[in-house]
């Protein structure tokens, strides 16, 4: 058993829910799906639990995969898989094929050359069908749906220059170079989407 802290997040338990009634929604069928930025490992706990009929992979930068090895130690369920380590920007990827990949709040913290390499790479671990689910808040035709996205979005780039919430229309158009399809985009609390790609 892991002796490492086990984080936990308030906006995680909060979002579980909503983000797990649209992936049930679009993953029925059994497969593997790999996490991108698994974070505390909270998610990954809730859907595994939530849809035993997915293999759930958890995966982040190497100083978070203490904590999410945690939650998954705890958890002891059979179908979530210890997590590996995966820099999007690094080739190749750990996983070379995922039935759906899932990522949330990670577009608005990882730079534009890490939102490119996310999209590329889950594009390249995809089948033919397959759907990409990327979880946040976005930007529409370059406003924000609410004051506490703009005010979000500022202090984000305070922090760093390249982070910054997304513009739907920029990834809408780099999906498509990628040979992703936006299905749809999930209205979701806290002014956040859940946005549904899929493979084409």
């Amino acid at each position: 058993m892991s002796t490492s802290p086990k984080r936990w997040a308030e906006a995680c338990e909060r979002n579980k829910g909503p983000i797990l009634q649209v992936l049930q929604r679009h993953l029925v069928a059994p497969l593997t799906v790999l996490e991108i930025g698994s974070g505390t490992g909270q998610h990954a706990v809730h859907f595994s639990r939530h849809m035993p009929h997915l293999v759930w992979q958890p995966s982040d930068q190497v100083e978070n995969l203490p904590g999410i090895a945690r939650w998954a130690e705890e958890a002891r369920l059979p179908n979530l898989l210890s997590p590996v380590v995966l820099d999007v920007t690094v080739q190749p990827w750990p996983i070379t094929r995922a039935g759906a990949v899932y990522s949330a709040n990670t577009a608005h913290i990882m730079h534009w050359e890490g939102v490119e390499a996310m999209f590329a790479g889950a594009s390249r671990i995809l089948p033919e069908g397959g759907h990409f689910f990327l979880y946040g808040p976005f930007s529409m035709g370059g406003k924000h749906n609410s004051e506490s996205n703009e005010l979000f979005d500022a202090a984000l780039q305070a922090q760093d220059p390249g982070m910054g919430i997304r513009d739907l229309d920029a990834l809408e158009e780099l999906g498509e170079h990628c040979g992703l399809r936006l299905e749809t985009a999930e209205p979701m609390p806290a002014n956040n989407l859940t946005l549904v790609w899929r493979k084409h």
